[in-house]
C-alpha cells in the first residue's frame, strides 16, 4: 500500500488558461480544489504591466475569495540577450511590486532568447551576467526567482540550467520544473534531468508533451515522466507547489491557453497521477 502520510502538496493553476477575467479564473480553480492561482496576467493584461489599481483591485478580489497566489508569472528573461541589463532589471522591479500586493513568495524568469545564427555558448556571460543582477534585485525585494526551463532560451536544457544555478549562486534564484518543455527540447526529464536538478527544485509546473512532434498533452500521458517525477519528489519530502499549467488549446510566446473545459481535463489528469503516487493535494 502507498503510503500519504507527507504533507500535502499545494494545488496551483496558471489562471489566464482558463479565462480573461479573474473572477472565472478563481471560480474554476477552487471547484477543481486548488487553494492558490499563478498569476500571469488578468483582465488581458500582464502582470509586470498591471497598475497599482488593478493589482489592489486583483488583491481584493482574491481575498474575498479566499485565494491566494502561489508565484507571479512574469514574462522576464523571456527577450533577447542582446537588450541591456537595465531592461529586464526594471520589469523584475515590477514584478516584485506585484509580488509585494498579490502577496506572493515566487515570481517565474527565464534566462534569454538568442538569434538564431547565434552560437549559444557565445551569449553564456551575458546570460549569467543579467541573472546575476535580477537575482540581486530579488535578494533585495525579499522574493525568490524561479527558472523555467522554456525552449529556445540558454536554459533550456539540464546542463545549462544546472550552470546558471550554481555560477550566480544566489538563495534567491531556484529552479521552476516544467517535463513538457524538456521534452520538447529532446530531453527524457526523468533519467537526464532530475538528480542533476533535484537540489534546486523548488516549484513543479504541470504538463506534459509528446516526443514525437512536441504536442503538449495532459500530465501523465505523455514523455515527461510526471508519475516517475512526481514519485521521486514524493520520497525526497517535496511538500511544495505543483501548478498547472496545460497549453491544451494553444500556445504563444508569452504563454498559452486551453478554456475551462480543458482546464478540467488537465486537472483530473494531474489527479489521476497524484493518487498514484499516493501524494495528496490541496
Amino acid at each position: 500500500m502507498v503510503s500519504t502520510t507527507q504533507s500535502a502538496w499545494l494545488l496551483s493553476g496558471f489562471g489566464d488558461e482558463i479565462d480573461d477575467d479573474p473572477a472565472v479564473q478563481i471560480a474554476v480553480l477552487q471547484a477543481l480544489g486548488a487553494n492558490y492561482i499563478e498569476v500571469r496576467s488578468a483582465w488581458g493584461t500582464n502582470v509586470v504591466d498591471l497598475s497599482d489599481d488593478q493589482l489592489h483591485a486583483l488583491a481584493r478580489l482574491l481575498s474575498e475569495k479566499g485565494m491566494k497566489v502561489s508565484a507571479i508569472a512574469s514574462p522576464i528573461g523571456k527577450v533577447d540577450v542582446s537588450l541591456p541589463v537595465d531592461h529586464e532589471v526594471e520589469r523584475l522591479r515590477r514584478a516584485a511590486r506585484a509580488a509585494k500586493i498579490l502577496d506572493a513568495k515566487y515570481i517565474r524568469i527565464f534566462s534569454f532568447y538568442y538569434g538564431e545564427t547565434v552560437a549559444v555558448d557565445s551569449i553564456r556571460d551575458d546570460v549569467i551576467e543579467r541573472m546575476r543582477a535580477l537575482a540581486a534585485v530579488a535578494e533585495e525585494e525579499g522574493v525568490v526567482l524561479l527558472h523555467e526551463n522554456e525552449k529556445d532560451i540558454f536554459g533550456d536544457v539540464p546542463d545549462r540550467v544546472l550552470d546558471i544555478i550554481e555560477t550566480v549562486s544566489s538563495p534567491a534564484l531556484k529552479v521552476a520544473w516544467d517535463a513538457a518543455n524538456f521534452v520538447q527540447v529532446g530531453v527524457k526529464p526523468f533519467d537526464e534531468a532530475y538528480a542533476k536538478l533535484r537540489p534546486h527544485l523548488e516549484y513543479l509546473q504541470v504538463k506534459d508533451a509528446l516526443f514525437a512532434n512536441g504536442h503538449v498533452v495532459p500530465a501523465g500521458e505523455g514523455d515527461g515522466d510526471v508519475l516517475r517525477t512526481v514519485e521521486a519528489l514524493k520520497a525526497d519530502g517535496y511538500s511544495g507547489f505543483a501548478s498547472l499549467e496545460p497549453h491544451l488549446a494553444g500556445a504563444h510566446g508569452l504563454g498559452g491557453f486551453s478554456g475551462p473545459t480543458a482546464f478540467g481535463i488537465a486537472a483530473r489528469a494531474f489527479a489521476k497521477v497524484t493518487a498514484e503516487a499516493g501524494v495528496q493535494t490541496a
